[in-house]
C-alpha cells in the first residue's frame, strides 16, 4: 500500500525561487505541491482554509519576518512542520528560527536531493539542518554561552539606552534614581568591555542582547 504524498507549501517573496522549487519537486511522486505565497499574510490566508504537511519558508518576507511567521503558524497549526529555505547562513538566524519552532534549515544553494531529504526527515518527526546551518548554529551557541550574564535590570537599562533615552528618562520610566541608572550603565560598559554608548549599542545588536 503506497503512502500518501507529503503536501508542501512554499513561502518566498521571490517568484523565481518559488518557480524553481516547484520545478525541482513537480515530478516527485512523494511530494504534493499545494500552493505558494510571496507574503506572510497570504500564507496565513491559505492556512485559514487549507493546510500542508510541510512549509518551505524564507526568512526575508516583505510584511513580517519568517521568524515571526513561523511562530504564528505553529501557534495556530502545531502539526505543520516548517523548513527554512534561506540565503542567511549566520548562526543567529538559524538559532532564532529553530527557537521559533522550525524543524529544518536549508540554504538556497541546496540541491534537489537535499531538499527532498530534508522534507522526508522532517515529515517523519526529526529535525534536519544542512551542514553549514548546523555548523553556524553550533558556533552561535558557543558565542551565546560565552556572553556575560546581565541582570534583569541591566537588560532593561540596555534596551532603553538602545532606544535613545537619557539617564533621566530611563530613571522616570523604570522608577529608579538617576544615580542607579548611571551605575547600571557603568556596569554594562564594564561587563561588555565597551567605552561609550555607541560601542554599547553596537555590541548589543551584534550579540542579540536586545
Amino acid at each position: 500500500m503506497s503512502k500518501n504524498p507529503i503536501s508542501v507549501f512554499i513561502v518566498d517573496d521571490h517568484q523565481v525561487v518559488i518557480e524553481g522549487i516547484k520545478a525541482l519537486l513537480l515530478d516527485e511522486d512523494c511530494i504534493e505541491l499545494v500552493g505558494s505565497a510571496n507574503t506572510a499574510e497570504r500564507c496565513l490566508q491559505f492556512l485559514a482554509t487549507q493546510t500542508a504537511n510541510i512549509i518551505l519558508m524564507d526568512i526575508g518576507l516583505p510584511d513580517i519576518s519568517g521568524i515571526d511567521l513561523c511562530k504564528q503558524v505553529l501557534d495556530k497549526h502545531p502539526s505543520i512542520k516548517i523548513i527554512v529555505l534561506s540565503t542567511h547562513n549566520q548562526g543567529t538566524y538559524v538559532r532564532k528560527m529553530m527557537e521559533s519552532g522550525a524543524s529544518g534549515y536549508l540554504l538556497k544553494n541546496a540541491n534537489k536531493y537535499e531538499i527532498l531529504k530534508a522534507i522526508t526527515i522532517v515529515s517523519s518527526g526529526d529535525n534536519y539542518l544542512t551542514f553549514e546551518a548546523e555548523r553556524a548554529l553550533k558556533y552561535e551557541n558557543e558565542l551565546q554561552n560565552q556572553l556575560p550574564k546581565l541582570t534583569k535590570r541591566e537588560k532593561e537599562v540596555l534596551i532603553n539606552i538602545a532606544e535613545g533615552f537619557t539617564n533621566a528618562q530611563i530613571s522616570e520610566k523604570l522608577f529608579i534614581s538617576i544615580d542607579t541608572v548611571d551605575s547600571h550603565r557603568k556596569n554594562l560598559y564594564t561587563k561588555l568591555n565597551v567605552k561609550n554608548t555607541a560601542m554599547l549599542i553596537r555590541y548589543a545588536i551584534e550579540n542579540n542582547l536586545l
